[in-house]
């Protein structure tokens, strides 16, 4: 009966968060993921190097929960933008999530870019152009949103 209403409860939870999240649920779910993975390659890095520290573990956990944070905020930022273009009858349809959007992919990007960095720590050989597209894709976001 308990693993029922745990179920049900994470069920209802994972369907109040997709029907809010709307567009952004998977670029989340990707931000979650790589900073699993670039923490998981950082500490290897730091374990291969022995350089391992449980102190700038934690400081890696604190940085990636703030980044869920900065999230929030720029979505935020978002609901706040389409109240106020609701008020002055600017219908710009449900769902918007600009801000949102931009902070959750910058992320992604910098997480790609320490991932490749904590690779090429631990010895992996990495293609130049893989490197080069990544870092590329940064500027191109950044250049994105000045011109916005």
């Amino acid at each position: 009966m308990k693993k029922n209403i745990i179920k049900s409860a994470l069920a209802v939870a994972v369907a109040g968060l997709t029907a809010y999240f709307n567009v952004l649920l998977i670029p989340l779910a990707i931000l979650i993921f790589v900073m699993v993975c670039d923490w998981a390659t950082g500490m290897a890095g730091a374990w291969i190097n022995k350089s391992v520290s449980s102190r700038i573990g934690i400081i890696g956990i604190i940085k990636k929960v703030c980044y869920l944070f900065t999230v929030s905020v720029a979505m935020v930022a978002d609901w706040i933008i389409q109240s106020a273009l609701a008020k002055a009858d600017i219908e710009v349809g449900s769902g918007l999530f600009i801000c949102g959007m931009i902070v959750t992919i910058w992320l992604i990007i910098n997480e790609l870019i320490s991932i490749l960095e904590n690779l090429s720590r631990i010895g992996v050989p990495l293609p130049d152009f893989l490197i080069k597209i990544v870092k590329k894709l940064k500027v191109t976001v950044e250049n994105e949103v000045k011109t916005e």
